[in-house]
């Protein structure tokens, strides 16, 4: 594993360039601050990304990103709106070893049950590319995206197109009041026929639990 000192990258660091990607956003966005010094480098270490990419970045100068109000969540060091880190939230998940090269990363989710992975061999589509695993189908899609494309699609693609089957009226009121640890479960599920999505029974549950049912099988 490398050190602290191996990952930071003072000559040419990424966070500048996530910082304009923020500047230039047409969607709302919140970059969270991040948590004390040893919990981010911890949080660095774990993932052994350097601050030279924008994922690194993300992990070591803040606590994570909230996109539209919070129905996207990109994950960085963790915050108390945002209570998983990159590190946390893969362990058990996409490795189990310290250290251990992971087939898959999690680096972020949505509100109705979706999670978007950078491949890493493990989803069987292309390696660094980001995947998205949509609660509709319950299987993993490949978006063609890189990580920093991913990024930008956040800030500036047309979410309101993307998830137009998913939302309701005064969505943003609802996901607002959601706790970054939670996401909504729908009845009928949405992988099931049945009316719109705004007439579907919905309820906040945790995030663990939404993966584990429509990642994991149950």
């Amino acid at each position: 594993m490398k050190e602290l000192w191996e990952l930071i990258d003072r000559k040419d660091p990424g966070w500048p360039l996530v910082q304009q990607w923020v500047k230039e956003a047409r969607n709302r966005v919140e970059v969270l601050p991040p948590p004390d010094d040893a919990t981010r480098e911890r949080a660095l270490v774990a993932t052994q990304v350097t601050t030279r990419s924008p994922l690194g970045s993300i992990i070591y100068e803040s606590g994570g990103i909230l996109v539209d109000d919070g129905w996207l969540r990109i994950l960085g060091s963790g915050h108390p709106r945002l209570p998983r880190s990159v590190a946390n939230w893969n362990f058990g998940r996409s490795f189990s070893v310290a250290g251990a090269r992971p087939e898959f990363v999690l680096v972020a989710d949505d509100v109705v049950g979706g999670f978007f992975a950078i491949d890493g061999g493990g989803l069987g589509f292309e390696q660094h590319k980001v995947c998205y695993f949509a609660p509709d189908a319950l299987e993993w899609e490949n978006t063609d995206k890189g990580y920093s494309d991913f990024l930008i699609w956040c800030f500036q693609g047309d979410l309101g197109m993307y998830y137009e089957n998913a939302r309701w009226p005064n969505w943003r009121d609802e996901v607002r009041e959601l706790k970054g640890d939670q996401a909504l479960s729908f009845l009928p599920s949405l992988s099931e026929p049945g009316p719109p999505t705004r007439e579907r029974t919905r309820r906040p549950i945790s995030v663990a639990e939404i993966y584990s049912l429509h990642v994991l099988g149950g």
